[in-house]
């Protein structure tokens, strides 16, 4: 890279390796499988730097509140990185951050569906106040409409707009959320895909790595569940997922729509994984197992950022996702300890696996 690319990355590499030293030790994560009950949890990240996040008034503090507070700091970050980050990797992390915006789209949508109150819709949201089409002022709008059609007209303005109109005829005719939420789902993938083509050098290698992985997994396990869960045909499994990948190509997502060994599939894509042996059409255990073992493999794949060369797009992809991974952990965790869950129930659940040289990364 030219000293002109260190410069630009220089600020960002260096805030980014700063929150990298302040997400969970491996200690941490001990205290908190260790704690009793959904209090001590608290009282544990009440010395991490979820802590600011916390600070409400206790009798509003219930296991959802707690989730959906700490993600307030992932949001921050966010905006902290993509105000930093260089042209094209401003783009490229701008819209990886779109993830939650589509995300708190199909949350507004399910409330619509079920016509659930926006008190309890609102909580389920990803909170965002920068760099977002719909702010929350506007998701409340729609729940308030308490009507699918009239919904989707209030944000006529978003690029959303036309992806949900398209796909409203379909939902008309079945009842169904399915057809509006692949709708978005697709296009947010190819969106994705499309930033990290923009890209050059090495910020094109290091990306393509982590976000390639990333569509490759979300496309696999979306080929998997519309075959076992749903039961689409072959037709309709090719039209709801993507037609390119980094490791899943397309001839895998077709041979898993026309019916072959899903586990022998997996195995040829990902030789070295877990999660495969029990993996069959009966066993939805093995089916989980598969999903925890890729995500940990993302989380293996952002962790390898953080060793090498510094000055690219990687390191804060990787600690984004990893953020996230971490979030959603402490998901789990929050909601085992406040059902009063012995541990052994929800520690493989876990994610986030602590790597044996997370010091030296640091």
């Amino acid at each position: 890279m030219s000293p002109r690319g260190v410069s630009a990355y220089s600020q960002l590499n260096a805030t980014v390796r700063a929150l990298y030293s302040q997400m969970l030790a491996p200690e941490t994560w001990s205290a908190l499988v260790q704690a009793q009950g959904f209090d001590a949890v608290l009282n544990v990240l009440s010395k991490t730097v979820y802590a600011p996040y916390l600070e409400v008034e206790c009798d509003e503090m219930t296991p959802r509140r707690a989730v959906y507070q700490i993600t307030w700091h992932l949001a921050d970050v966010y905006e902290k990185l993509i105000r930093l980050a260089p042209k094209p990797s401003h783009e490229l992390l701008l819209q990886l951050w779109r993830l939650y915006e589509v995300d708190n789209l199909k949350a507004t949508l399910r409330g619509i569906e079920t016509d659930a109150p926006w008190d309890q819709v609102r909580y389920l949201l990803w909170p965002m106040v920068r760099y977002t089409t719909l702010p929350t002022a506007e998701l409340e709008q729609m729940v308030r409409t308490g009507d699918m059609a009239r919904s989707i007209e209030r944000i006529r303005h978003t690029p959303y707009y036309d992806i949900l109109v398209h796909a409203l005829e379909r939902y008309r005719a079945e009842r169904n959320l399915f057809p509006l939420e692949v709708a978005l789902d697709l296009d947010y993938h190819r969106k994705l895909s499309q930033s990290v083509h923009q890209l050059t050098g090495r910020d094109y290698e290091q990306a393509v790595t982590i976000i390639g992985t990333v569509l490759d997994v979300d496309n696999l396990l979306w080929a998997i569940r519309y075959r076992v869960y749903h039961h689409l045909s072959e037709q309709e499994i090719i039209n709801y997922t993507l037609p390119f990948g980094y490791q899943v190509r397309d001839e895998d997502i077709r041979a898993i729509a026309a019916g072959a060994d899903i586990a022998q599939v997996v195995k040829r894509i990902y030789p070295g994984i877990d999660g495969v042996g029990q993996l069959s059409e009966q066993a939805s255990a093995g089916l989980k197992a598969l999903e925890l073992a890729l995500n940990r493999h993302i989380v293996t794949t952002c962790r390898a950022a953080f060793r090498g060369y510094p000055f690219h797009v990687g390191v804060p992809l990787a600690y984004l996702l990893l953020n996230e991974h971490e979030i959603r952990d402490l998901t789990v965790l929050i909601e085992a300890k406040a059902s009063g869950l012995p541990s052994e129930t929800f520690t493989g659940m876990l994610e986030m696996q602590p790597p044996s040289d997370r010091a030296d990364q640091r």
